[in-house]
This record gives structure tokens, C-alpha cells and sequence, in this order.
């Protein structure tokens, strides 16, 4: 497959896949294409060329830095959200929506924080709420586009454990990003940098040569720790 933008391809040479229950990590450099190829997956962008076969139904969780956190609704309006797409345009999200939504917030962990207001949370919270949204939605791909960005330690493990939780019980799920330790937890990685670099396993797919190539400059690799690298200086530092 080959995606892009009014023409112009911007990311050429996919062939992957993804199954129910995985864990897709998908690495590559800001601008390589992540985020077109998680909007075609999304149905947001059509492929330019090529085939793309999605069987269940998508959503896309997004980085919760980029989320306004001024706007007046509460986690539960958030959560919410979700419902929109199956309600007919002249129709606001009644008593069923939202208590779908509230059963979406429980399940990933925020029971009893409903009213709180959206810009409130922490940063780990607030992407739970994402998460929930996608939910509601019923979707059985969950796309997050950079979920750890902004997250402390303690809250990116957090997340860690939820993603496995959301992959066991089902559901496919692809993480794009730059943490190279994150992507070695991944069932699967996928390496592009307006192509595709590598498809696998991450103990054969993400050695050094692919990493170079994906992240565009030298990668250094930590005398005495095998599988520890370094990459170029103008991209998340991840492992």
C-alpha cells in the first residue's frame, strides 16, 4: 500500500499486518509517516495505491499533549464522545450514551472521576479518558498515536499495563512512537521512514542497520549493554 496526501505519496512500500490480540509497535522519525499511516488505518486519508483491508472497526487514541485542556467538559463528556458517530446529527447523547460512557471510564480505572473536569486530570489520566472514548466507540483496532509523550514513569507503566490488558482481551492494537524500549514489549514492530524498513518480531526486526535506517543518522549502539542504543540527537531518545 501506498498513503499519502492529494497525490503525493508520503509513505510507499506497506505490506504488514495486524491480528486480534496484538501488539503492533510502529517506530519512525517525526514526519516518516506515523500519523498518515494511522489516519489510513482510521479511514481518514484513502490509499493512493494498493490494498488496505480493515475488518473491524477503528479508533484512534491521540496524544493527550495536543488535547485542549481549557475547554469546559468533564471526563465523562469526553468519554462520551464516542457515541456521536452512531447517533444521527440531529441527536445529543442521552441517559444510554452516557452510561456507556461512565462503564468505559470504569473499566480503564477511573470510576468516580466523571465530574472531573478534562484539564484537571494528570496526563495519565487524561489518556485513559481518551482511551475510554475509543471504548464507547466499540472499536476492536485502537490506533495511539504516541500515548507515553508527556508521561512519568509511574503513569507510563500504568499505560503499559492497560494496552496489555486492552490486547488480551481481544482487541488489536498498534502504538506509534518513538521508545524503543516500549517497542521491544510489542508483540510486532513496524519501522517506516516514508517506507517500510521492517516488519517482525522486535528481537530480529529492530537491530542496528534497521534502526539507522528508520531514524535517518548513526546509532550508537552502549559498549556492555547489548541492545541499548542511542538515537540521533533531533528524535525522542527512547532507550
Amino acid at each position: 500500500m501506498t498513503a499519502g496526501y492529494s497525490g503525493r505519496p508520503a509513505l510507499t512500500d506497506l505490506n504488514f499486518d495486524v491480528r486480534a490480540g496484538e501488539r503492533l509497535g510502529l517506530l519512525g522519525p517525526n514526519g516518516g509517516g506515523k500519523t498518515t499511516l494511522l489516519r489510513t488505518l482510521s479511514g481518514n486519508l484513502q490509499p493512493l495505491a494498493g490494498e488496505l483491508d480493515v475488518r473491524v472497526r477503528p479508533a484512534t487514541v491521540p496524544q493527550t499533549e495536543r488535547s485542549r485542556l481549557d475547554y469546559p467538559v468533564s471526563a465523562l463528556d469526553v468519554a462520551t464522545m464516542g457515541t456521536l458517530a452512531r447517533l444521527p446529527w440531529w441527536r445529543r447523547p442521552g441517559r444510554a450514551e452516557r452510561a456507556a460512557g461512565a462503564a468505559a471510564l470504569g473499566s480503564v480505572g477511573l470510576a468516580g472521576l466523571e465530574r472531573s473536569p478534562f484539564g484537571t486530570l494528570s496526563g495519565g489520566q487524561r489518556q485513559r479518558v481518551l482511551i475510554a472514548r475509543g471504548l464507547v466507540q466499540q472499536a476492536e483496532l485502537l490506533l495511539f498515536d504516541e500515548p507515553f509523550t508527556g508521561l512519568d514513569a509511574t503513569s507510563a507503566a500504568a499505560l503499559g499495563r492497560l494496552i496489555d490488558d486492552l490486547a488480551a482481551d481481544g482487541r488489536a492494537i498498534i502504538v506509534a512512537g518513538h521508545d524503543l524500549e516500549q517497542a521491544r514489549k510489542m508483540d510486532r514492530v513496524l519501522c517506516v521512514n516514508g517506507r517500510q524498513i521492517a516488519f517482525g518480531e522486535p528481537e530480529t526486526a529492530l537491530d542496528i542497520d534497521t534502526l539507522e535506517a528508520t531514524y535517518g543518522g548513526a546509532v550508537v549502539e552502549l559498549p556492555g549493554r547489548p541492545g541499548r542504543v542511542i538515537l540521533p540527537a533531533h528524535h525522542h531518545a527512547g532507550a
